[in-house]
């Protein structure tokens, strides 16, 4: 790939997703375009990378887009990862949501879920604190960009070595074994999750009501200056006042200019209290 072509890659994945290429990264894109094709020998849109770059130009359908984004997209990740984040949550930040939310209904969004383990930490958070309590609604939010990450948290099924470093309680209620030796989450905490596709880029976000808490963790290590902060813009605006929002531990946001006061590393608080 010559640098022409991988330039006019890298523009059309940061004008979509917000994700930057920088010419070092070139090569990765390369080998990720190089599998996309090899998955999909004999398809003539995919013949060459200049052919699939005219086809994502010409496609009304969003189809080639969506191609390039499962292309693209990294998808990292494991339960309990950032184990702090959690302690914290389950400390701090869950009894303050049943000291101060009226009506019962927690709202959660894991804005990069992946394959579905950080939105399955959570969901058993929430169903230990919560599941007792009459009246509650703890059911989450977990949205991605990548289709195939978000059908394999709808299905939820891990390995045997993905689940077993979880406490045993965990284990031996929320998950069921299967013939293959694999590990499936129970259908009542599937239930407490939905899975969508949803693109961080979107302009004007689709919600009705905040949240109480938005994790969005090592995923904006990937955006510039401008798009990280546009986006921090709108998640204060989605989330309640007194609402948390997570971030990775690389991630960093400008408490300064925003609304956001400073928790602790990779964990701000939107100024204001719950109403």
């Amino acid at each position: 790939m010559n640098q022409s072509l991988f330039q006019q890659f890298a523009t059309l994945v940061t004008l979509n997703f917000g994700i930057q290429l920088p010419p070092e990264k070139k090569a990765l894109l390369e080998s990720r375009l190089f599998k996309l094709k090899n998955d999909n020998i004999g398809r003539p849109e995919l013949a060459s990378d200049e052919a699939f770059l005219e086809y994502i130009r010409n496609d009304s359908s969003g189809r080639g887009l969506a191609m390039l984004a499962e292309a693209i997209t990294t998808h990292h990740t494991f339960f309990m990862r950032e184990p702090d984040h959690f302690s914290f949550y389950e400390k701090e930040v869950l009894p303050y949501l049943e000291k101060t939310i009226r009506d019962g209904d927690v709202r959660t969004w894991c804005a990069a879920s992946s394959t579905g383990e950080e939105a399955y930490t959570l969901a058993m958070m929430l169903e230990d604190h919560f599941g007792s309590l009459p009246g509650w609604e703890t059911t989450l939010l977990a949205t991605d960009l990548s289709k195939d990450v978000l059908d394999t948290g709808k299905n939820g099924i891990y390995a045997r070595e993905a689940v077993k470093s979880l406490p045993v309680r965990w284990q031996n209620t929320y998950f069921s074994p299967s013939a293959d030796g694999k590990y499936q989450v129970v259908d009542r905490l599937r239930q407490k999750v939905l899975f969508r596709r949803f693109n961080l880029m979107t302009p004007v976000f689709p919600f009705k009501k905040p949240f109480h808490v938005i994790f969005c963790r090592n995923v904006m290590i990937y955006f510039d200056n401008i798009t990280r902060d546009s986006l921090v813009r709108k998640f204060a605006d989605f989330l309640e006042p007194g609402g948390y929002l997570f971030i990775g531990h690389s991630e960093v946001i400008d408490r300064h200019k925003g609304d956001f006061d400073y928790v602790m590393p990779s964990i701000y608080r939107k100024k204001g209290a719950f109403t």
